[in-house]
This record gives C-alpha cells, structure tokens and sequence, in this order.
C-alpha cells in the first residue's frame, strides 16, 4: 500500500492495517529475535574459543614468573615490582582456596543430587524420646551451590586477569617501559577509570540480590520442590523438563497445564485493556485540561496529583470494601430501588470489568502526568494548517496527537503492558482472584491473572517449581513482546522524526 493510499484511509482501517501488517510480519520478526539469540551464542562462542587461545599463548610465550603465575596468582607481578597488585591477585587465591576447602566444596559435591540423606526420627537410647536427626537440606545445597558456581565463575575472570597482567608486565619491560605502581593505578581508577570504580559495587549488589536469586529460581523450575518435597523434613531432587510438561499437561479434573492456558489468554486480555484504557482516556483527559477554554487548569491537575499521591493498595482495598455484596455501592443502589450487583462474585465477564474499570481509576493519574508535557510541546503550527485544512478534532486526534504521542511514548506503553502482565495489586487487593466457580482451574480464579497465580502456588499449595517454571515463561513472553514490539515502533526506526 502506497503512503497515499494508507492517508486515504478512515481511522478504523488504519487501525485495521496496522494489525494485520503486524501479525503479517511476526513470524520473520520472531525468525529474526530467535536468530539474534543464536548469533549471541555463537558469538559468545567464538569469543571464548579466541580467550582460550590468548590463555595458551601467553603461557607458551611467557617467560617463567608468567608461566609460575598461572599456579601462584600474582607472582608474575611480585618479581616485576607490581607488589600490591601481585597481593591483590594472592589474597583472591587463597580466599577462593580457604572457601571452597571449608564451605563451597561440600555442596557443589552434592549438587548433582540435592542429597541423599533425608532427615529421620530415631529413639535417643538415653531418654527413649524420638528425636530429629539432621539430614541433607536440598534447597541450601541448591542455594550454597549455586553460589559457589557463581563465585567460581568470577574467580575464573580474576584468574585470568592475572595471567593477562603478568603478560603485559613482562612485555612492558621487554619494550623498555615501566610497570605501573599501585598508586598509579588506583589514580588511574579515579581518573581514566572512573566508570568502572563506580560501576563495582552496583555490579556487585546485582550479583548478590539479582543475579543469584534469578538463577536460583530459574533452576528450582528444573527440581521436583513441591509440598511432597519441602526440606528439611524432604528431599527434592533433578527432574529435567517434566516441571514445564505438567505446565502444558492437559488432564482431567483441576488441571495445570488447562489453568496456564485459561490464564494466559485473560493475562494478555487484561494487560492490553490495562494499557490502552488507562493511555486513551489519560491523553483525552489531558487534551480536555490543556484546552485554551478550561478554566482553573492548577486545580484539575492538583486533584490528578492527589490521587497519586495516596498508596494504590489503600485505593485498592477501599474499593474492594465498596464494591462487596453488602457494601456501600450496593447498599445505596438498594436505596435507589436498583437490584444488587454482585461485582467480584458474580459472573466471570462482571469481575473482570470491574477490575479493568477500577484499575483505570487509579492507572489514568500517571498517564495524565506522563502525557500533559508532550501534549504542550507538540508544535501549535500543525494543528493550525489542519483547521486551515479543515480537519475536525476528531481527525486532528488520530492525524497528529496520537502519532506524535505513540512515537514518544512507545517505550513508556511496552513498560506499562510489561507492568500490567505482572501487576499483581490491582487483581490481588480487589478480588484475591475470585471469582472461583471454574472446578478445572488448578490453585486459581477467573480473574487471577499469572503472576497472582504464582504467588498462590508458592504461599498456598507449595509448588515452587511449577510457579518458577511459570515465571519463566513469562519472562520469556515478556522479554519477546517487548524486544518485538519496540523494534517494529518509529521510536526504534525513526529516531530523528520528530526532532
């Protein structure tokens, strides 16, 4: 279709062009986001292979202190006058040495199996009682281990790192140039350096809070802990994939594999109209503010701020209190002669359109904040040739504030469908879920979407790793949606448009 013949079009059929133009292209924009992976790995690949080759050349090249160095971390530096550094790369050794002798060893033997040694009850010849004896604990060897690989992963880079230094040292010298200090490489650290200086502990802090527990959630998914395995009193062992089969399982009864696809599909349902309700009627909220003829402008934007300004759970649970079946709603509906609406345990479609309505109730604030600035810097000039043109409001709207406001808030809409998929307040605080009258949903209701639905499979029924293998997948549909979504938007391809 030509660029003519697409302005030609209604609103609505743009609409109706822009959809079928995406879904025509996901499958080459999938082929090309899965490509990508594979191009990274065999990059990470290739970048391995070539650090493999470096680590053997400067062995077989190197002179002897470098050649000692690759046993005794930093001897390579001690003989060529870079004491501190040579003690920094000792002191990195011996720890790894002292941790692995007395802690991270006696778990990373055991990880293969999570244990072996159940916790018993045995009778103390003593007293007679029966008391506990201690066994293995699968999820801090799980835990323990999974640190110690991680530990041992960095140490692996400080390794090498020294290996490089005692390299380099050795051909500075060789060229006739001198070692660098320790002072002057820690003034080099807050200068030249700076960044990385600064960048060390955030890193580190990630590692500790994020990385560690991402990776030990992603490998209970691979585990059997459930409630028949909950240590210390159970073991739980390596079970591969049959974690994410049961997920896909369909069974009769209460099934898994039937509730993820039920909650899936109300999950997207629920993060589109999230989004798109809150942004539509948050940018004709701010049109209608910003309009030259709306007089106290401060005093609707203050009563906007306040809004915000108050917790979303008080919001949330004032309103779940409102809107129960013998609340203050239904209580004055009874006065008008209206009959009762049950709202969150009714029918499935009436609790649904209740927590999409209220969510807007307390969502549209943020997006009035977030679009009033744009909307005020959008140029004057344009909507001025339109009415010369003889554009209506209407068509002013779809013509020029809703593309400019698309183009610049694109990211900001993927950060909010991204949110809303994982927006575990405004579904848990209104109805925990309910209504519950689907027998074949497994550990949910009709409005849990599937992050609540995670939350109940761990505090309610125990089963970590159905809710970890859950996680990730919406990890997984996250991170594509998002990466897709934003690469097929004028933000991504157009940069410069609208500078």
């Amino acid at each position: 279709m030509t660029f003519i013949e697409y302005k030609a079009l209604s609103p609505a059929e743009k609409v109706k062009y822009k959809v079928s133009e995406f879904f025509s292209r996901l499958p080459g924009l999938l082929g090309a986001f899965f490509a990508s992976i594979g191009k990274f790995f065999k990059n990470l690949g290739l970048n391995f292979v070539a650090g493999a080759k470096g680590f053997g050349s400067r062995f077989a090249n190197g002179d002897t202190a470098t050649k000692v160095s690759y046993i005794v971390m930093g001897f390579g530096n001690f003989t060529r006058g870079q004491v501190g550094k040579g003690l920094v790369f000792l002191a990195a050794e011996i720890a790894y040495i002292i941790f692995m002798a007395n802690f991270g060893l006696a778990y990373l033997n055991k990880f293969d199996t999570l244990g072996t040694v159940a916790q018993q009850q045995v009778k103390d010849p003593n007293s007679g009682r029966m008391v506990t004896v201690p066994g293995d604990n699968s999820m801090l060897i799980l835990l323990y281990g999974t640190m110690t690989i991680l530990i041992t992963i960095v140490f692996i880079g400080i390794y090498i790192g020294n290996t490089k230094s005692a390299y380099e040292c050795e051909q500075r010298i060789k060229a006739g140039k001198k070692s660098p200090t320790l002072k002057e490489e820690i003034d080099d650290l807050l200068d030249g350096k700076f960044h990385i200086t600064m960048l060390s502990l955030p890193v580190l802090l990630i590692s500790v809070f994020t990385i560690l527990p991402l990776v030990f959630m992603v490998l209970i998914a691979f585990t059997n802990y459930d409630k028949a395995h909950t240590p210390p009193a159970n073991l739980f062992k390596w079970v591969g994939l049959d974690t994410f089969r049961d997920v896909f399982k369909m069974s009769d009864g209460a099934s898994k594999g039937y509730t993820f696809v039920e909650l899936a599909k109300w999950t997207i349902v629920w993060a589109i109209f999230a989004t798109f309700t809150n942004y539509i009627v948050g940018i004709i909220l701010s049109l209608m503010i910003n309009k030259k003829s709306i007089k106290f402008k401060t005093l609707w934007r203050t009563l906007f701020v306040i809004t915000i300004a108050v917790p979303q759970f008080v919001s949330l649970l004032l309103m779940n209190q409102m809107l129960q079946d013998d609340g203050v709603v239904n209580v004055l509906l009874g006065y008008l002669g209206i009959s009762p609406i049950s709202f969150f345990n009714g029918t499935k479609l009436t609790a649904r359109i209740t927590v999409i309505v209220i969510n807007m109730w307390v969502g549209v604030p943020y997006t009035i904040l977030q679009t009033t600035g744009i909307l005020m810097n959008i140029p004057e000039d344009l909507y001025e040739s339109a009415r010369i043109d003889g554009a209506t409001p209407v068509v002013q709207f779809f013509e020029i504030t809703l593309p400019y406001m698309l183009f610049v808030t694109t990211p900001y809409l993927i950060q909010t469908f991204v949110g809303n998929i994982n927006n575990f307040n405004v579904i848990y605080l209104l109805t925990s879920g309910g209504p519950n009258k689907d027998a074949s949903l497994y550990q949910a209701g009709e409005t849990d979407i599937l992050v609540t639905w995670l939350f109940k499979l761990t505090l309610d029924n125990n089963d970590y790793n159905t809710a970890a293998a859950v996680g990730i997948l919406v990890f997984i549909v996250c991170a594509t949606l998002s990466l897709i979504t934003f690469n097929l938007s004028k933000s991504s391809r157009n940069e410069e448009e609208f500078s």
